[in-house]
């Protein structure tokens, strides 16, 4: 097996088909969706074939890209067991949402954009998979922040999406600009940017992580994570973002854009200090209470699971930060199937019900929209982490180890716990409340009073993703087929890296005192918040029961803290001002000082002199004698 060959093939077969589609097939919506489809299981294919034939072996080739005099840049691929776990993930779930993208976008005028967008997102996704080192991460990095941006704005006609996807970009820049500054100075303090380099210099040199130099690169490398996963405190784009095509969303908040960020966080976990572990568990146990209640003040189906989204983003760095970085690519996984399940059929009821997206206009969809509502519910489950669903085996490791945290270093850490805690409670409580409202009782518009169920293209993805997110967690079973090859339903190569931190927190659970009767209580806590919802949301006919009851409390939640609100008035009223300031200083001092002082300046002084030049003899006799006497007055220290 020719590696370097068919990952070659792999990351450019994407773009190749978006090469395609943007020259000849862009008027052409049903080529564009088989080059777009076809390309997208041809890498699921290719992909499968790796991760089945591979030898667990960690493969590194690269090649010299650039020479300018000693300096030298390589770009290659580095194939390890985080990156075949990243690489199903990816392939897998993106292709399935192609297939279900031909079904959604039936209708629409530019499927020719928005596959040939999907096709460069995918490029850009693999290129930060297989990537050896950090410039070439960053470059795809630029990409998928590129292909979000033209995809959340693919509505551009609308107001909303304009402004959704500038501001996805936007904020996204903020953390890039940190990303790329702590690039820059990893390569000043380590002399290199190969990972696997660097892998090997921290661990022949581990006191190197207790300098303040590796305390600034990894604090500049999670700016990076912090923009692209949407955490604490620029998380505000990632709701806004659902201004886009409903496929897209699943793409971008289930499988890619927002695991890239704990994909790269994984990927230099051997780079972060304890202190910088420690900032990333708690902003992201925080960040996993405070979004799981945002989730209940929302009405837009696509934007309460936007916020769930990035309630178990932070489930993920909160394992980074404990020191887990298997456990969180073991969640990010098991997400990336519940939470497209969830996503795709939310755009199942969104394209039956006339792009209706508010929850109070739905309800009534069980009998109506069967698959969907069976596939939905068990993904809803699965998130929830009942057990023996897929979900269970992912996010209650995370819960057990946040325990153990406290239990093994001290009171304080008891506060992770109980964040992570909140956040699984909530869960269930928004989950429960959009099942029992969309699904459930009568149905409370014309659109969802004529509901059917979705074509093939979007049903057929749907009962896949669904089967794995009830049964992909089965994995930690250990149940084996194929000579080996495969352990349950996942290539084993794909397993082997987070099998022993799940493992390892199994075995500290079993010989805890509280371990156990934690766990239970957590299920017992999370049925009963899907219970209670039944009765305070179920029954509701109109509106949200909490906007009635606590509008004071609803409005924070749906304001989600006033973010937003805060950040509105600091550019207006903070950042415009300097800017403003900047501007004036810039046209009187540069513009009008610097470029046309010194050329009107040098007008008048060459006006000046060319009075001089009269063009008699005597005139210019009388100015030599007159330059020599000014030289003499000089020479002996007149002037």
């Amino acid at each position: 097996m020719n590696l370097p060959v068919i990952f070659t093939i792999i990351l450019l077969l994407p773009l190749i088909s978006a090469a395609v589609i943007t020259l000849f097939l862009r008027r052409s919506g049903k080529l564009a969706e088989c080059a777009s489809v076809g390309s997208g299981f041809l890498i699921m294919g290719l992909s499968l074939y790796v991760l089945l034939t591979w030898n667990g072996q960690t493969f590194h080739q690269s090649w010299e890209w650039l020479r300018f005099g000693n300096f030298s840049y390589s770009m290659g691929y580095l194939f390890d067991n985080q990156a075949s776990l990243m690489l199903l993930v990816v392939s897998f779930v993106a292709g399935w949402i192609q297939l279900f993208s031909v079904g959604y976008m039936d209708e629409d005028e530019a499927q020719g954009r928005f596959f040939g967008g999907l096709s460069i997102f995918m490029f850009s996704m693999l290129g930060i998979v297989l990537a050896d080192n950090l410039v070439m991460l960053f470059v795809f990095w630029e990409l998928v922040g590129f292909s979000s941006y033209m995809l959340i704005a693919h509505y551009y006609k609308t107001d909303f999406a304009n402004m959704a996807s500038r501001k996805a970009f936007i904020v996204n820049r903020i953390g890039d600009f940190g990303f790329v500054v702590g690039i820059v100075w990893c390569y000043h303090h380590y002399g290199t940017l190969d990972l696997q380099t660097l892998a090997n210099i921290i661990t022949a040199h581990p006191d190197l992580l207790g300098t303040g130099a590796a305390v600034g690169i990894g604090l500049l490398i999670m700016c990076g994570f912090v923009g692209k996963s949407a955490q604490f405190p620029i998380q505000v784009w990632l709701t806004d973002a659902m201004a886009g095509p409903t496929p897209v969303s699943a793409l971008i908040h289930a499988a890619t854009m927002v695991a890239a960020g704990i994909y790269l966080m994984a990927r230099v976990f051997f780079l972060l200090p304890p202190f910088t572990q420690e900032w990333i568990m708690w902003s992201g146990a925080g960040m996993t209470a405070f979004a799981g209640l945002c989730a209940l003040g929302q009405t837009d189906i696509k934007k309460s699971l936007a916020y769930s989204t990035l309630s178990h983003l932070g489930y993920m760095a909160t394992a980074l930060g404990l020191g887990y970085p298997g456990l969180a690519l073991f969640h990010m996984a098991m997400h990336a199937c519940f939470k497209a399940t969830l996503f795709l059929g939310a755009g199942s009821v969104i394209h039956a019900c006339h792009h209706e997206q508010d929850i109070y206009k739905m309800g009534g969809l069980l009998r109506r929209m069967p698959i969907t509502a069976i596939t939905f519910a068990i993904a809803s489950l699965s998130i929830c982490a009942m057990p023996f669903f897929a979900g269970y085996y992912s996010k209650d490791s995370i819960i057990s180890a946040a325990y153990l945290m406290g239990a093994n270093h001290g009171a304080v850490f008891y506060g992770v716990y109980v964040l992570v805690f909140v956040g699984a409670v909530c869960t269930s409580l928004y989950m429960g409340r959009l099942f029992f409202v969309v699904f459930l009782g009568q149905p409370r518009s014309e659109h969802a009073e004529h509901a059917h169920e979705s074509s093939a293209f979007m049903t057929i993805p749907l009962i896949i993703l669904g089967f794995l997110s009830l049964t992909a967690g089965w994995v930690v079973y250990g149940w084996t087929w194929d000579n080996g090859h495969m352990i349950w339903l996942l290539p084993a190569s794909c397993v082997q890296v987070f099998i022993g931190d799940f493992n390892l927190i199994a075995k500290q659970v079993e010989s805890s005192s509280l371990g156990h009767p934690l766990e239970i209580l957590d299920i017992v806590l999370g049925v009963a918040a899907i219970i209670a919802t039944y009765f305070f949301y179920g029954r509701a006919r109109t509106g949200d029961p909490l906007a009635a009851k606590a509008p004071g409390v609803y409005h924070l939640l749906e304001r989600h803290g006033w973010f937003d609100d805060f950040y509105d008035w600091y550019v207006a009223k903070v950042q415009q001002p300097v800017c403003e300031m900047f501007g004036s200083f810039d046209k009187l001092f540069i513009e009008f000082g610097c470029v046309w002082g010194t050329g009107l300046a040098t007008g008048l002084t060459g006006s000046l002199l060319k009075r001089a030049y009269v063009g008699s003899l005597h005139a210019y006799v009388y100015w030599f004698f007159a330059g020599v006497i000014l030289f003499w007055a000089y020479a002996v220290g007149w002037l």
